[in-house]
């Protein structure tokens, strides 16, 4: 498949009812188009979604699902020179041969907000999902502007383009927020108390500082404009399509490349850091429900189990039939290492460019309320 057609620009009818500045149209203009592009949408057999950060762990399996249910799904990607759809590839229709497709690409960035209007204007979606981030919480600290650029402003980009198009009644909205937001640490991370909606955020990172924004601003827009808005707060989830930089990826190919003698040590930063992770695959699905509610809310998304860094490279070895074994070393970085117990050999090491300026010790979340009103829960647990 060439890179071109992987990314095939879906051919955009020219749009009745254009982005108007909201300051240069009068209460009766924007009355007038609402009800335009309702009559419009209203039309329509098939409901539209359109997903940022289609291309990645959550937006792929979002893209798989919704399909599934009989939706169109739009996806905005990146353009890069090289290739970065191999997630949807079994998604992929050829343009030539698929008259109707399921899933359109489209050239886009949360930093351009004249893309996003155009976008919108065009497609008429039923459904955002803003899943576009960097979401890298290490690389936030490398870079911050970029991560606030994209992961606050760009939410707010959005929901403004929504505005500015007159979809603002008709299209649901989803925020994918973060567990980052609670970063609870040291004596409160002793309590092992689990977050919640109405716990407190205590951002420590550039990328939950931005994605505060993000919640925040949905927050105020649904309130402002009546859009049904929501944020999920969703707790770390896996796949294997998750990213190779995120530890759980890391560890796992770690330990498959370890087990195959193509390499011999795993690097790892902070080992006593507990999360709370679920599957991928079964938190897109409750995205979809929260839209799907009558009223729009703020939802915690979660297995409510934690488990560490360090339990998690055990049950990882144990798959191979390797029982790590926790030496004790003051000259070692990280005061310890691992080893294979059979063999003595090393296998874990602690590098300290993994560590964080300010570490999250303890994420562990409630999703009661979810599972009252929106998600029955995971079927997937560590």
């Amino acid at each position: 498949m060439q890179a071109e057609e992987a990314v095939k620009v879906s051919k955009e009818e020219p749009n009745k009812s254009k982005a108007l500045l909201r300051s240069s149209r009068s209460e009766h203009d924007h009355d007038v188009e609402h009800k335009f592009i309702k009559q419009e949408i209203g039309k329509r057999t098939q409901k539209v979604a359109l997903i940022t950060g289609v291309t990645g762990q959550d937006g792929s399996y979002l893209a798989e699902f919704l399909i599934s249910k009989g939706y169109q799904v739009h996806g905005i990607i990146r353009r890069s020179s090289s290739f970065n759809t191999g997630r949807l590839n079994e998604l992929y229709e050829d343009p030539h041969i698929d008259s109707t497709r399921h899933l359109i690409l489209h050239y886009g960035d949360l930093t351009d907000s004249s893309r996003l209007v155009n976008l919108i204007a065009n497609i008429q979606p039923d459904e955002i999902y803003n899943l576009g981030a960097q979401s890298h919480v290490k690389v936030s600290f490398q870079m911050p502007v970029y991560t606030a650029e994209v992961d606050g402003i760009g939410t707010l980009r959005l929901l403004d383009a929504i505005v500015a198009t007159g979809l603002e009644k008709t299209c649901r909205f989803y925020q994918a927020s973060t567990s980052e937001l609670y970063g609870t640490h040291g004596d409160e991370a002793k309590k092992r108390i689990k977050q919640h909606e109405e716990t407190r955020f205590y951002p420590r990172s550039p990328y939950a500082v931005a994605k505060q924004f993000g919640y925040s601003i949905t927050v105020n827009y649904r309130e402002a404009f009546g859009i049904h808005a929501t944020n999920g707060v969703l707790f770390n989830h896996e796949s294997p399509r998750r990213g190779p930089t995120f530890v759980t990826r890391k560890i796992t190919r770690a330990v498959a490349r370890i087990h195959l003698g193509l390499q011999d040590v795993l690097y790892l930063g902070n080992l006593t850091s507990e999360r709370d992770w679920g599957h991928a695959r079964d938190y897109v699905k409750a995205m979809w429900l929260m839209l799907q509610a009558e009223q729009p809310g703020d939802y915690v998304v979660a297995t409510g189990e934690a488990h560490s860094v360090r339990e998690f490279v055990e049950i990882a070895f144990a798959i191979v039939d390797v029982k790590i074994k926790w030496v004790p070393d003051a000259t070692a970085v990280g005061g310890e290492y691992g080893v294979d117990e059979k063999t003595n050999v090393t296998r874990v090491k602690i590098d300290p460019a993994y560590f964080r300026p300010t570490e999250v010790d303890y994420l562990c979340g409630d999703p009661a309320k979810a599972k009252k009103q929106v998600w029955m829960g995971t079927r997937n647990e560590l």
